[in-house]
This record gives structure tokens, sequence and C-alpha cells, in this order.
């Protein structure tokens, strides 16, 4: 279902997390190079037991897989899933998407998936029916899971892929099911999460856990209580802040006052007007993609990839982006609830009859916007600036780069203290002081980058052994609780057009009382969480 865009793999050092094993409130450090030999260890444990000398090299018994089902068929789920077959540890035993054929998707290549199918199912025939465009929906993500334990793991004892278009039907269904990989779009996140922990699975879910911030909170409450095993993806994705929290406490910068982040996204079509009426194509059930939304007329321009710039359906730039350069900042910096959220944004006008007019709009984000979080202080750390950017806006050029002739990159990271100033990469990678020159900076140590397909594997070993033990791991939804609400305040605050003043104890905006509507869903009849 989701149609989204790849993302590229983070610093492959030292990763930070606010919640371990041990439970809600620890606090530990994994380091990346520890995660993929983790997972590697474990990986070999199978190997050497004798079940898996009898069964044969990588063998694991059908009774110590992990049962998952896959839901969401787009493009970036199918992406991830070609990653997710290979493990050993893992089954797919049916997929979900209310798309029933590979019609109408879009991507960034126009072959890239199809090829990546043919190579990693062993068909170099393989076609994906509907418009013979770009692959996509449950019949085809059925035919990958089928002819992929077919030829490629033709010894598994496999019954075939179930298909649902339902998700409510599938979890009804699915009696011996143990995980569940949510890859839709935004807005059915928390309904869907929380109706798996309902159902006692475990969780591996993309980004961000819910486009609504009471829902996000209440999704993340249900996980505390839950016994059940939750991971958000971009987790693994995001950089190491130690040399960053080096300088800053060594007080190389200063005092922090701010930290900047900005991303060259929206990089799909976003519309400042509402779309019209489009005939729903065959196999498309169009009731079950709104969800718990309200019903308006089919249009393509709601869908696939450009669905995250819909406040109803998405989550902005911020939600596509944030959760991998913030997450780590967040923990390092002890950020929790903003006081205070500033909102900047472009606006469209466009005649009406002989007069323009700016169009009122609280339906899509804008073309570019830019947001500042005031945080208070916490502990040693004093008040702090976030301040995010999106749409081609980036910061002021600091004086530093400037007199080098030197300008920021499309993507990137900058700390500022009172006596210096930290540029890095997009996910705090090759942080360097700009009191540096850039080839004093350049000559330091540089974080090795690990291979994508070898970091996902590890990623998802790391499931499945969590999965197993019971252990929460690094990266669980409770984590997240407070960068999910910065992305849904940023949200709120770009469609009031408003500064918002946040009471984080009641969750209530205080100053602009009507904007308090931005933070909830109205549930359509069937898809309220208590009820599925």
């Amino acid at each position: 279902m989701k149609n989204d865009i790849p993302q590229e793999g983070g610093d492959a050092s030292v990763v930070q997390h606010a919640e371990s094993a041990a439970g809600p409130g620890s606090v530990s450090q994994i380091n990346r190079r520890k995660f993929v030999k983790v997972a590697a260890t474990g990986a070999l444990a199978f190997s050497i037991v004798p079940r898996h000398v009898l069964g044969g090299t990588n063998y694991i018994a059908p009774s110590d897989k992990v049962t998952i089902a896959y839901v969401g068929c787009g493009t970036q789920g199918f992406r991830e899933m070609l990653r997710l077959l290979p493990v050993p540890g893992f089954q797919v035993v049916a997929v979900c998407d209310p798309n029933r054929y590979a019609v109408g998707y879009k991507d960034w290549s126009k072959n890239e998936i199809r090829d990546n199918i043919r190579t990693a199912i062993g068909k170099p025939d393989w076609t994906s029916g509907g418009d013979n465009l770009i692959p996509g929906g449950r019949e085809n993500g059925k035919n990958i899971v089928d002819t992929y334990y077919a030829n490629i793991r033709p010894g598994d004892k496999f019954k075939g892929c179930a298909a649902y278009a339902d998700y409510r039907e599938l979890l009804e269904k699915e009696k011996d099911l143990d995980a569940v990989k949510i890859m839709t779009p935004d807005h059915l996140h928390g309904v869907f999460a929380m109706a798996a922990l309902k159902r006692h699975k475990h969780v591996l879910m993309h980004k961000p856990l819910s486009n609504r911030l009471l829902e996000g909170k209440a999704l993340i409450e249900m996980a505390r209580d839950s016994k059940k095993i939750t991971h958000l993806i971009p987790w693994d994705s995001n950089g190491s802040m130690d040399q960053v929290m080096a300088w800053i406490n060594s007080g190389a910068i200063g005092t922090l006052k701010e930290v900047h982040n900005w991303t060259n996204r929206p990089v799909w079509p976003q519309y400042p007007t509402l779309p019209t009426e489009t005939p729903i194509h065959d196999g498309l059930d169009w009731d079950l993609w709104l969800g718990p939304e309200a019903y308006r007329p089919y249009s393509p321009d709601y869908t696939n990839m450009v669905f995250r710039g819909w406040y109803d359906f998405g989550g902005g730039s911020m939600a596509d982006m944030g959760h991998y350069s913030l997450w780590t900042v967040f923990n390092a910096l002890k950020l929790e609830a903003p006081t205070v959220v500033e909102p900047n944004l472009s606006h469209f006008v466009e005649f009406n009859g002989p007069v323009p007019n700016a169009v009122h709009n609280d339906f899509s984000f804008p073309m570019a916007s830019s947001v500042r979080f005031k945080y208070p202080a916490n502990g040693d750390r004093p008040a702090v600036d976030l301040c995010w950017y999106d749409g081609g806006i980036r910061p002021q050029l600091p004086t530093e780069l400037s007199e080098n002739n030197e300008e920021l990159p499309a993507e990137g990271m900058m700390f500022v203290g009172d006596k210096d100033k930290i540029l890095a990469g997009f996910n705090v990678q090759n942080p360097r002081l700009l009191s540096q020159k850039k080839t004093e900076a350049a000559a330091g140590p540089q974080a090795a980058r690990q291979r994508e397909g070898d970091r996902m594997a590890a990623a998802l070993q790391l499931f499945i052994d969590a999965c197993k033990s019971g252990k929460q791991y690094p990266g669980s939804f409770s984590e997240a609780e407070h960068l999910t609400e910065a992305v849904n305040l940023y949200a709120a605050s770009l469609r009031a057009g408003r500064l918002l003043k946040y009471d984080a104890v009641n969750r209530q905006i205080t100053n602009v009382p009507e904007a308090n509507k931005y933070l909830m869903r109205e549930y359509r009849a069937g898809w309220d969480p208590a009820s599925i």
C-alpha cells in the first residue's frame, strides 16, 4: 500500500536509545558494529543446534519461524519485502492491501522494482500485470511471496500466502500469526498497530507512529502495557551523536542555543487545491483505503507516492525524514515536549474570476515551511530551539561558510552555540566545527558506512530474536514518543498557520483552542481503535 521514498543507510557508528530490554526509562547505547554482530551471532546460533544440522545449512524448523503478515504492497513495501524474504527466521504467511492489481502506481524509476523482483525471486520474465508500469497491489505481493518460497526456499514447508483486502479480516482469520509489518500510508499506522497489539501480535512498522498526536499517544501507551515487541524501522538508520555531544559537553561551542535540521523534501508533487473526482480503477477498494478518514471522492492524487502531502493521509516532510535524522538528537539532548511551536509557511494564490485570492488551505502541507520548536531546560541542558526546514528552505548561511565560499548542503544538521557551530550531514554524519577549516575537519576520523542490505538484515534478525526472547530492543514505539509529539505538532501548527503554545501535561494547545481538533481524528464507523 505504501508508495514511498527509499532511504539511504545511516551513520554506521554508535546509536543511542531511550529504552532497553530492562524497560522504559533505562538509557543505554548500542554500537552499530555490535548491532550487526549480535544479529549475526543470533543467525549463527540457528545453524549449530541439532535440528538445523539435520535440516541442512541455514535450516530453521517451521515451528521456530516468526510468522508475519505483510501489510501494504506499494513500491516501498516491495522494496522492503525483498529484504525480508531471504531472512530464514521469517515466514510471510499473508499480505494485505485494498488495491488488488498493479494499477496506478508511480516510482522513481520505471523498471527498478520490477527488475529487483525478477532477480530476487529467480524469475527473469516476471511481469506485474495490471497496467504493466510499476508493480504493486496484493496480487503481486502474494505472487512474489509464493514464487520466492517455491524458487529460492523450496525446502520450506509452505502452504501458500493468503491475500486480504481488509486488515480487520486478516487479523480475524490468521489465528497463528506472530507479527505484522505495517507499510501503509500514514493515516492507517496507528489504527492498524493498535489492532495488532490488542490481538497480541508483535509489530514492525514504518514511520510515523501516527499522523495524529492523541492517536500516537494512545498507541504508545498500549505498546508500553503490552508484552509484545514493537519496532519503528527508522531507528535503524539513525546516526551517532557521540562526537557532537563530546564537543557540546566539553564547551567547544559554548552554550548550545539552536539545532537546525533541513531536508530537500518534498520531492513528490503536493497540491494546493483539492483534486477533482476520478473513476475508481478496477481492483481498488477506495473505502478500505480511506480507513478511518472521512469519505471523499476518489482521486489518484491522494494515493501512492503523494499521500504524505495531505494532512488527512500523511505527516508531511518532517514525518517522512525527521525520524531518520532527529530521533538520536532527541535522545542525546533529552528533548521532551516543546512549549511553543512557531510555523512559517508558503501560501498559494489563484484567480477567482479576475481577482487573485489566497487559497485557505488546511487540507495539504505547504510547498515549503520552517517550524521552530522551543524546548525548556532539562537537567544540565539549557533551553534550546529546534528548527526544521523543508521545501528547499535552509538556515541562514553561517559567516564561517560564506567567508570560505562554501554553501550549506541541500540537506543537513547544524548545532549552534554562543561560541561556535557544528555542521553535519542530515543524519549527523561527518560533523565538524565551523571554526575549523574544511580540510582540517576532513582529516579527522570518518564514520564507516554499512551496506544497506547488511544493515537491514541485521535489523530484521534483531526483531526475530526479540520476538522469541520477549525482550524489547532499541527502537520501540515508546522510545519514539517525544519525536512523535514534535512531528504531529509540526503538522498542527502548519495547518493552523499560527504560533501554538502547548501544554504537554494535558496534551492541549492553550492559546488557539480551535487548533486542538488537529491533534485528534474523528473515526468513521467501524474504524475506531476500540472497535477493531
